[in-house]
């Protein structure tokens, strides 16, 4: 497919269009964010989308790990050329007129291919910080970059970006800790799982127990505590990249709050937003319903947050 995509010459307008149709085949929560972004944006919106989106297929959908590595570079080598060399792929057609017009740092966008790398190579995270690491390549690019599309490009948005970035990197994460395991990959690091006594074996035969459960509150805590920091970005902003960030912040924390509700057991059900919950982050982003944890939540569901929060020496 992508020795058709380069045999052809592609105008702007084309290139946008082909991106734009990868997009919404694959992204399933773009129309839900589109409506927020101006229409004149939303070409920008799906050639970084598109570039991050086949980067990512190299990563997760091939098996041969030199190949990964050579796909990736080559879409490196392509990405850093493509602001004054435009070539025939158009996903570099577009994506080069987007950073040409919205001045978007090349370093932004190569973390990302950074992070595909790291899904290649690293299966296993010793510490906190190096789950940190990870989500600084995979995720905090993403609001940057957003960000720089709506003309923010100062250090404490960016700062509020990152936390509100990572953080949703994290409830994935948690969220998906089944689904991982069936890809050789876990990111509760192994720090943590020494800490409360669960052993990698227990995860993969998903057997359910106290330890588990605490674990599991114990990093949703943690995840809450980024998404309180990066709060205050969303009435920093204008009134529609507002209402964006505070659907991605409600959709985040919402995914923390199910993992909460269903006692933190991630196996015999993987936590998911409804119908009812989308349309509630709409509702609460429109009416602009201030960025806080629910009383309950804060709780800690009944006393699990807090216990583990002193059993296991604190977050």
């Amino acid at each position: 497919m992508q020795g058709v995509l380069v045999t052809m010459r592609w105008t702007v307008e084309q290139a946008y269009a082909h991106c734009r149709e990868l997009t919404i085949r694959h992204y399933e929560n773009f129309p839900v964010g589109s409506w927020c972004v101006p229409r004149a944006m939303q070409r920008h919106y799906c050639s970084i989308y598109a570039f991050a989106r086949t980067a990512d297929d190299f990563a997760d959908e091939r098996r041969d790990q030199p190949q990964q590595f050579a796909l990736l570079d080559d879409w490196e080598r392509r990405l850093r050329r493509c602001v004054d060399d435009p070539e025939d792929h158009p996903v570099f057609v577009a994506l080069g007129q987007t950073m040409r017009e919205c001045e978007l740092p090349v370093e932004w966008l190569a973390d990302l291919l950074q992070a595909f790398r790291m899904d290649v190579a690293v299966k296993r995270y010793a510490t906190f910080d190096d789950v940190l690491g990870y989500c600084r390549y995979s995720a905090n690019p993403v609001g940057r970059l957003i960000l720089a599309l709506f003309g923010y490009r100062d250090a404490e948005r960016q700062r509020q970006s990152d936390a509100i970035c990572t953080a949703l990197q994290l409830a994935n994460f948690w969220q998906d800790v089944a689904i991982d395991l069936k890809k050789d990959r876990i990111y509760i690091p192994l720090e943590d799982q020494a800490r409360f006594k669960v052993s990698e074996d227990a995860l993969r035969r998903h057997e359910w127990s106290d330890a588990v459960r605490e674990l599991l509150a114990y990093e949703v805590e943690r995840t809450w505590r980024l998404f309180a920091e990066g709060a205050p970005l969303p009435s920093s902003v204008g009134r529609r990249l507002g209402w964006e960030l505070r659907c991605v912040w409600w959709g985040g924390t919402r995914i923390l709050e199910r993992i909460a509700a269903n006692g933190y057991d991630i196996f015999r059900r993987r936590p998911t937003l409804t119908t009812m919950d989308k349309l509630s982050m709409v509702w609460r982003a429109l009416s602009g319903q201030p960025l806080k944890r629910g009383e309950r939540q804060a709780a800690g569901e009944g006393g699990i947050a807090a216990s583990v929060g002193s059993g296991a020496g604190g977050v």
